[in-house]
């Protein structure tokens, strides 16, 4: 196949045999990976222009190149964390790992499969580096590509974790050993009003968690406990944790639960939402208060449907208005693409109107965003709808849709408006 980008990404002719619709799918794989390569030293070459011009402008060392991974995440639609992380990888990629680097220029390596051989070879010197660099990922003296493009993803750690131990085997210890400072506890939801629940533990710890639950599921299975194994795992953390006891009371801990107030009366079913959550069903969350002590907290709309105001027994305002602020958006930043939760309530623009602290003027935003919104040449203003304009120093606009509003439920479809809605879907199928 000798197409060019365009007419890959035109897509296959119809009629296509399936041995070409094979190879439109693999050229297209090599396409994907020559791309990541080439943003990774785009990014590369925007960090040195952004360090370079923060220097003229008289910017300290310690703070050069700030916002660049903001920039970054927001042109590949990430989180500013997932920028960071690119970031750090395109850098090693252009000036540690020239042979893993040409391997995605030639679209035989994926960005994947380099962040593995960096993760892996990250403790290491720079020199053992670029020695498992060019062992693992330099081409053969005819030009053969290395057995690493043919590897799955766990070979391929597999095999640069050998490399490593082999080279320098006390480094590999002692991250093994520093690693233990990243130990967390993370959330995330999970379909039908679940959450995954997960922690980053010493596998001496984590084996030691797993090993007491799954003794103390083999013995209420013992007993006659007709929950399963995972069911009895899973209550077990709950009651330990939470210090739930045997009629099921627990000790009081607070989670915020939004709804309008026609859906905390049952004259409504808009999903309400938790806050660290999500969206959930309003039966769901009207049986999720009937068992808790509960503490209704009004919040007031203009006639738009825009939230503006939160009932608060609170005497400092600050403190109550941040606290409006984090329910009004969601409790996740408002950078495009971040879904990191908000720590930090700050001023969408600062310079105009001296930083009016207002509802209008607030944006929630996580750590990472409004550190970087306070690097040279940000600038953020609030839109007329309740959203909110980011200007990078390159010029770019991104623009924050405001947060989901708590409008009363539309009225429900007439029958012709039933009968047009099926007429529309069935005329959208057909084409």
């Amino acid at each position: 196949m000798n197409e060019t980008v365009d007419q890959l990404l035109a897509g296959p002719p119809v009629g296509a045999s399936e041995g070409d619709l094979v190879d439109w799918i693999s050229r297209l794989e090599e396409v994907k990976c020559v791309a990541e390569a080439v943003q990774a030293e785009a990014s590369v070459r925007l960090d040195e222009a952004t360090r370079a011009r923060q220097a003229e402008a008289g910017v300290p060392p310690r703070k050069l190149g700030e916002g660049v991974a903001s920039q970054i995440a927001l042109a590949r639609r990430v989180s500013p964390a997932k920028g960071a992380k690119l970031l750090g990888l395109a850098k090693i990629l252009v000036t540690e790992m020239p042979h893993t680097f040409a391997l995605m220029r030639t679209g035989v390596f994926s960005q994947w499969q380099a962040t593995i051989l960096a993760r892996e070879t990250a403790c290491l010197s720079l020199e053992n580096r670029r020695f498992i660099d060019y062992q693992l990922c330099a081409l053969g003296p005819d030009g053969e590509p290395p057995a690493v493009v043919t590897m799955g993803l766990r070979q391929l750690e597999h095999a640069a974790k050998k490399l490593a131990i082999t080279l320098d085997q006390e480094s590999v210890v002692a991250r093994a050993a520093n690693a233990e400072k990243d130990r967390r506890v993370s959330v995330r939801p999970a379909p039908d009003t679940m959450t995954w629940l997960g922690a980053l533990l010493p596998v001496k710890d984590g084996v030691a968690v797993f090993a007491a639950l799954d003794q103390a599921a083999k013995a209420a299975q013992a007993a006659g406990d007709e929950r399963t194994r995972g069911q009895v795992m899973a209550d077990t953390l709950v009651d330990r944790v939470t210090g739930r006891t045997v009629d099921g009371a627990r000790p009081r801990v607070e989670v915020k639960i939004v709804m309008t107030a026609d859906t905390l009366t049952n004259d409504a079913d808009q999903p309400a939402m938790v806050e660290g959550y999500g969206p959930v069903p309003a039966a769901w969350a009207r049986e999720a208060l009937t068992d808790a002590e509960v503490f209704v907290r009004r919040l007031f709309a203009d006639p738009a449907g825009q939230l503006v105001a939160m009932e608060s027994h609170s005497r400092k305002a600050p403190d109550g208005l941040a606290e409006f602020i984090t329910t009004r958006d969601g409790g996740i930043c408002r950078t495009n693409g971040c879904d990191a939760p908000i720590r930090n309530v700050d001023h969408a623009q600062r310079h105009a109107d001296g930083g009016k602290t207002s509802a209008a003027n607030l944006q929630g935003l996580c750590e990472r965003c409004n550190q970087a919104k306070e690097a040279l040449g940000w600038q953020a203003r609030p839109g007329p709808d309740g959203s909110i304009i980011t200007i990078t120093p390159t010029g770019h606009t991104y623009v924050s849709p405001p947060p989901d509003t708590w409008r009363p439920d539309p009225p429900p479809l007439s029958q012709a408006e039933f009968v047009l809605r099926d007429m529309l879907l069935d005329h959208a199928w057909a084409a």
